[in-house]
């Protein structure tokens, strides 16, 4: 009589992460007009007009200022484009992105 061997079979679940996040962050400086950082703000990462004031404030007193957290790809492309925006309008505004810790 023939001998049966089975094997077990071992399934393997891929671990799925969530994936990193980063900051936005507007960096202040002192030439591009207030009103502008807000028009970039509430255009960008629609926000409204109190919120994006509040995070414009924010930056001129401190320096710099969290503006939003998101996936990495969504973080460059937004502060690349808030970027942009300023130095078409002829401002130096800056807007850069930092891995979330």
């Amino acid at each position: 009589m023939p001998e049966t061997i089975t094997i077990p079979r071992t399934r393997t679940k891929p671990k799925i992460e969530r994936p990193k996040l980063h900051k936005v962050i507007l960096i202040n400086d002192d030439f591009t007009p207030r009103e502008f950082v807000v028009r970039v703000l509430k255009a960008e990462f629609r926000m409204s007009e109190d919120q994006a004031h509040r995070v414009m404030i924010t930056a001129h007193q401190r320096g710099v200022c969290v503006v939003a957290v998101f996936t990495k790809d969504v973080a460059e492309t937004k502060a690349t484009r808030a970027t942009d925006a300023g130095k078409a309008a002829g401002y130096p505004l800056m807007f850069t992105t930092e891995p979330e810790e």
